[in-house]
């Protein structure tokens, strides 16, 4: 068994946190079979303080202060970023739409170790908040489908586990943070969320009025009726539509809903009671209880959460990494490699790449490589259970005869396959090249069209890779 160190750093609408946590690799494989390498423990083993996120204005991070917070989460936690070898850095929440949140990361880039991913955007920023949460474990070991809400300072994720796997993704503009009052009991700040809100309920709401606390009442409870939309208890308005966030996917109700879950900041005041609706000087508290007496709690059985405002972290730093298969191929001295875009193919691409076809897939990559600026992609694709070796040989073929008149010199031609038959396939390519261009095939793992994906440095003696898949980057 080996131990990975790994990170998770979550910059948020209103905090940040960062935590500490073991994950354990092992062979779960018997003897006299194939190896299969799996990831069979997470232990968090350090969580740091929950911080407001600096901020130099409204919208403008300061990446300098989240960097001082940071180097100063590693010295109490006792690590260096060298130790670290996989986690997430995720900025999240309004906070992924500031103008400098590229520019925040570049400040954090001497913490990421070997092997931390640099991400953010509503998609997946909901299904790590999810499995922090707890609800997917609970969605598979209940076999029922659970909506977890993670609600924070700008936004709300939403995703629904079936049987533990996210099944339907989206994100509306709802946070504790939409609404901002000063010391003194003044209103301060109003997005824009919040003046559609209030205009719907037929509440005023203007920057240095009286906080009246009926005023901000019927504000939640208008978003609480929104949500209520969302998952279809009510009948949608055009409110629903413009609380959108942009980025975010089309949210799909299961039929199977049964159970809500609930994360983030504002959870705590659905899950509690808290005495001062303006300890925060938002109005977080108030969302909290407009939920409570919404139908949301009513028509859908609200389980506990194993996280709330730490639910996205915790996710991130346990939950991002995937392990490849153990019968994989590549070039040494390639890894790690970070923000690889994902071109799929469909079935009938695949087909005729099996049937050695490659002008189709040749026409496709260079069509994809202008499209997304860049020198190379991951050319992803389920595979077959159990090919022969004459069509490995003719698949083989046809990915490299579309991908090396392309590919710049030295650039690896770099194959992700669900189904297990990546050793076989890329040492066929590895001969279709005459070993003249690098050669990543990995299997086992999962990947859609436009997701981007992060490849450690090899484990376990170099039987498996360790993966991030990321979905919309920057929402």
């Amino acid at each position: 068994m080996k131990e990975i160190l790994s990170v998770g750093i979550d910059i948020g609408t209103s905090t940040t946190q960062v935590i500490f946590s073991r994950l354990s690799v092992e062979n779960t494989s018997g003897y006299f079979t194939v190896p299969k390498i799996s990831i069979v423990g997470k232990d968090i083993i350090y969580k740091g303080e929950i911080h407001r996120t600096p901020l130099r204005t409204r919208t403008l991070i300061d990446g300098e202060a989240v960097r001082d917070i940071v180097s100063a989460e590693f010295q109490k936690a006792g690590f260096t970023p060298s130790q670290t070898e996989t986690g997430a850095v995720i900025i999240t929440g309004e906070s992924a739409r500031k103008e400098n949140s590229e520019e925040v990361l570049r400040y954090l880039s001497d913490f990421a170790g070997e092997f931390v991913v640099s991400t953010a955007g509503p998609d997946i920023e909901s299904v790590v908040a999810g499995k922090g949460s707890g609800a997917a474990a609970y969605s598979e070991e209940n076999g029922v489908a659970v909506v977890n809400l993670d609600i924070g300072g700008g936004t709300t994720n939403a995703v629904i586990f079936d049987d533990g796997e996210a099944v339907a993704k989206g994100c509306l503009d709802i946070g504790g943070r939409l609404v901002t009052v000063t010391p003194d009991g003044k209103l301060d700040y109003i997005s824009e969320s919040a003046s559609l809100v209030a205009q719907s309920v037929g509440v005023t709401l203007r920057p240095g009025d009286a906080a009246r606390r009926e005023d901000l009442a019927r504000l939640c409870d208008g978003y609480a009726a929104v949500l209520e939309q969302f998952l279809g208890i009510a009948e949608p308005t055009p409110l629903l539509s413009r609380l959108k966030t942009p980025g975010s996917s089309d949210f799909v109700l299961h039929p199977k809903l049964r159970a809500v879950c609930f994360s983030g900041g504002v959870a705590d005041f659905i899950y509690g009671k808290q005495d001062d609706p303006f300890r925060f000087g938002d109005i977080g508290v108030f969302l909290g209880e407009a939920i409570v007496r919404s139908r949301i709690c009513s028509a859908l059985r609200r389980i506990g959460a194993a996280e709330t405002i730490r639910a996205t972290v915790v996710g991130a730093g346990t939950y991002t990494t995937s392990v490849s298969g153990s019968t994989i191929d590549y070039t040494d001295g390639l890894f790690p490699l970070k923000n690889i875009p994902v071109m799929r193919l469909n079935a009938e691409e695949q087909r005729a790449c099996f049937g050695g076809d490659s002008a189709a897939l040749a026409e496709k990559f260079r069509w994809f490589l202008s499209q997304n600026d860049c020198r190379n992609a991951v050319v992803a694709m389920d595979g077959e259970k159990d090919p022969s070796y004459v069509s490995v040989q003719r698949l083989a073929k046809a990915i490299s005869g579309a991908l090396d008149p392309v590919l710049p010199a030295g650039e690896p031609i770099m194959v992700v396959l669900r189904h297990d038959m990546a050793k076989v396939l890329g040492r066929q390519i590895r001969d279709a090249v005459s070993d003249k261009r690098p050669v990543i095939s990995v299997d086992s793992i999962l990947v859609q069209e436009n997701d981007y994906i992060d490849m450690g440095r090899p484990l376990m003696d170099g039987m498996v890779i360790p993966v991030v898949v990321k979905t919309l980057i920057f929402g």
